[in-house]
């Protein structure tokens, strides 16, 4: 899926849709937030960020005003309309890296295959990689075949009663040795699923 367009002339962005949609999400809570804070959380610079926050103003998804920025109705509609949820998780013997970032992504199991396009979206945008994990034949499963229910099931209950993770679902888990890193993995390898 694509949410921001490169520019055809002048330079190219030092950010991506990932960054777009975190910078959404991190203001969906209803919390006022400053440009500099927010350009550290989704970990691009305050340049980027600003490019980022006149296009989420241009759109009407943002207001700004001298106390912060906050979220629209229309920022919260489109990311409604994006069927992907970030979910906390963190399994050590499972994801590369110390952070992780785990998205929910509803209906994706269908773009599935082996798990490796995930893996390498998130590998492209410089983390460690990122583990898929969906459900086939009732079965947690990294894909192709590392059954979580036989390999580790006390993992594979906690992912159940954790994440809500059902059988038309796909679970991403980015994972990095930053949080920033990890969480551009997970979004990344998520919008190339749409």
């Amino acid at each position: 899926m694509k949410i921001i367009d490169e520019p055809q002339f002048g330079p190219m962005f030092r950010f991506n849709d990932a960054n777009v949609y975190w910078s959404l999400h991190i203001l969906s809570d209803g919390r006022r937030m400053g440009r500099k804070r927010l350009a550290e959380e989704v970990g691009v610079g305050e340049g980027s960020m600003r490019r980022i926050i006149d296009t989420l103003k241009e759109w009407d998804f943002i207001n700004i005003k001298q106390t912060g920025i906050t979220i629209t109705k229309a920022g919260l509609s489109f990311l409604e309309q994006i069927p992907m949820r970030p979910v906390d998780i963190h399994i050590e013997e499972s994801v590369e890296g110390e952070y992780q970032q785990g998205v929910l992504v509803l209906g994706g199991v269908g773009k599935v295959v082996n798990g490796m396009e995930q893996r390498d979206a998130g590998i492209k945008v410089g983390a460690e990689g990122c583990t898929t994990i969906v459900i086939r034949d009732g079965n947690l499963m990294i894909p192709p075949d590392w059954n979580l229910d036989e390999k580790d099931p006390e993992l594979a209950y906690r992912i159940r009663k954790d994440i809500g993770l059902t059988e038309n679902d796909a679970l991403i888990i980015g994972g990095s040795d930053t949080k920033t890193s990890a969480i551009e993995a997970a979004v990344t390898a998520a919008l190339a699923m749409f």
